[in-house]
């Protein structure tokens, strides 16, 4: 039997989309369960509607150890929510595995998305998996394909860790088991992380946890941050540097205005005029410097360049 594990939190958007391409399996010999974080949307209830078994579940890598430890089968199939699968998935997966006496293994996940710049990334990030077979093994979470055996050798997933928990299982994995990408199946995914966080940040943000893991070891505190579920919230757009220093100005000639209006008119002379004067004065020098380290920024980034050319 095939126990396929999906970690969950307020997920009632992508679940479904998983769940329905599940039913359409022609493999039957499965069951499905939801290791769910506390959703507060419709998440439970959409699982149970489904037929999936709901359990527990945390952070990542404490609900794919909740999912597994409540799973009957001999093959353990962890899935994130936000995938859908073609319909042979599960039985060419199965049935490649059990040809090739594979104990740990993945596939390649294509983008759902027309745009070049995600199939490029999700491509290079195939090929990186590829090449890690001869090396040490990577994976993603999206889709580790595990037996048993092997899960319970390792003790599964350490759920001390922050981030990359998907990398740290592949990596003690490998020792005993090195994995293999099948050729019969492929899996879909979501690019709602690139579209909520911006594809050039979040592939910043995967190179600095890959070279703090290169010479640091495995993340145990909140090195980045990296949300699970609560993808619809879209982050708090945070404001440039240009468009405070805009503000600033535009308030200051508001100020100016103000005071240019009023002055010599009666009620806004001596003491009341002076104290004005040395408050616009005041914002007039914040925004001085602020225009000093805004092209100051500027021209060194551009002395950077030259360097470099």
């Amino acid at each position: 039997m095939i126990s396929i594990i999906i970690p969950t939190l307020n997920e009632e958007k992508y679940l479904p989309l998983l769940l329905k391409s599940i039913k359409k399996q022609d493999f039957r010999d499965y069951e499905v369960i939801v290791a769910d974080a506390g959703s507060k949307d419709a998440t439970r209830r959409i699982a149970r509607e489904f037929g999936a078994k709901v359990v527990k579940g945390g952070i990542p890598a404490a609900g794919r150890n909740a999912g597994a430890k409540a799973a009957k089968g001999d093959f353990l199939f962890f899935l994130d929510a936000d995938v859908v699968i073609p319909r042979h998935f599960l039985k060419n997966a199965y049935r490649e595995m059990q040809r090739r006496y594979l104990d740990f293994a993945t596939v390649e996940a294509k983008p759902l998305s027309d745009m070049v710049i995600d199939k490029i990334f999700h491509e290079t990030f195939n090929l990186a998996v590829k090449l890690s077979q001869f090396h040490e093994s990577h994976v993603s979470g999206v889709c580790i394909l595990v037996t048993r055996r092997l899960f319970d050798r390792i003790e599964g997933f350490d759920e001390s860790l922050k981030i990359a928990e998907d990398m740290d299982f592949a990596k003690r994995a490998g020792k005993f088991r090195p994995i293999r990408v099948l050729n019969s199946a492929h899996l879909m995914v979501s690019v709602r992380r690139m579209e909520k966080e911006g594809r050039a940040a979040l592939i910043r943000k995967y190179l600095f946890v890959e070279m703090y893991r290169l010479f640091k070891g495995e993340v145990r505190h909140d090195l980045v941050e990296y949300e699970f579920g609560n993808f619809d919230q879209k982050l708090p757009q945070k404001k440039s540097h240009m468009k405070i220093l805009l503000e600033k100005i535009r308030k200051l000639n508001k100020d100016l205005n103000k005071a240019s209006s009023k002055a010599g008119s009666d009620g806004y002379k001596g003491a009341t005029m002076q104290e004005n004067i040395q408050r616009i004065n005041k914002k007039a020098k914040s925004v001085v410097k602020s225009l000093t380290d805004v092209f100051s920024t500027k021209q060194k980034k551009k002395s950077n360049n030259k360097l470099y050319k």
